[in-house]
């Protein structure tokens, strides 16, 4: 491990030697999986993903298909009913259908009898564009990192795969959202840098599972938590979250957290 301080999640210091528990990583690094997250999707919309989106009629036609991306551009990826809701809790359901509605109609998804929607041709090949964007965007924004980004790939795929055979388990409850994303699709000669993005971005989807069960289990809705103030119980929901979603934290050693957060910290965007 280091012999200097590592300067992780804000004004936080971690000093070599402690001992960083999965639950307690869980909070730490949740802001920052979502700062290099969206970093890395803001670089993709504004280095070629908009442009591209209007060749393919707009946010109206493809805007699901860019967040449901990484089930999506697998051959045959269906996104199904449950799991749809379970990512857009937090949006109106009537609203969602009618965007799903237009995606139809401009031919770049086609519905299911279940409830569920695949990628027409036309959607796989904006896709299979979308990756290329996000292959070129990330290679700038990240450019000088490559061994941080090597590490931090291999950190979320050892994560997402422990938390997949986590959820393989006969006790287990996966949660809704993350089992609709997980694992995300790499085809052969994927970068490094869609591999972070897409990893990273499925990862949010278990803490998103986690923060369900956590205000579900308070007695909150998905309309009453986010009205929910600052205070005590939002704290104690959080610090619940945190605990449900520490779980494949474990599958990192302490020094792996620390390097993780580091690395994290340490990447533009």
């Amino acid at each position: 491990m280091p012999t200097e301080p590592l300067r992780c999640a804000g004004s936080l210091t971690v000093h070599d030697g402690v001992e960083l528990a999965p639950h307690r990583f869980a909070g730490l690094v949740a802001p920052a999986v979502e700062r290099t997250f969206v970093a890395g999707m803001l670089a993709g919309r504004d280095g070629g993903g908009a442009e591209l989106s209007q060749r393919y009629g707009g946010p109206a036609a493809t805007g699901f298909l860019v967040e449901f991306r990484t089930r999506l551009a697998a051959p045959g990826g269906t996104v199904d009913g449950p799991g749809f809701a379970a990512v857009t809790r937090y949006r109106d359901p009537a609203t969602c259908q009618r965007a799903l509605d237009k995606h139809v109609a401009h031919g770049m998804i086609v519905r299911r009898p279940d409830g569920g929607f695949t990628a027409t041709e036309r959607g796989a090949d904006f896709l299979s564009e979308t990756y290329q964007v996000h292959g070129e965007v990330t290679e700038e924004l990240w450019a000088g990192h490559d061994d941080r980004v090597r590490r931090l790939v291999e950190a979320c795929g050892r994560l997402l795969a422990y938390a997949l055979l986590l959820a393989g388990e006969p006790d287990a409850e996966p949660g809704p959202a993350f089992a609709a994303m997980a694992p995300p699709y790499e085809p052969d000669g994927t970068p490094s840098g869609v591999l972070l993005l897409n990893r990273l971005g499925t990862l949010r989807y278990h803490r998103a599972d986690a923060h369900a069960a956590a205000w579900t289990a308070a007695g909150h809705t998905a309309t009453s938590v986010g009205e929910l103030p600052d205070g005590p119980e939002r704290r104690a929901i959080e610090l619940e979250t945190d605990r449900r979603a520490a779980a494949p934290y474990a599958a990192l050693t302490a020094e792996e957290r620390l390097a993780m957060l580091a690395d994290l910290a340490a990447l533009p965007g």
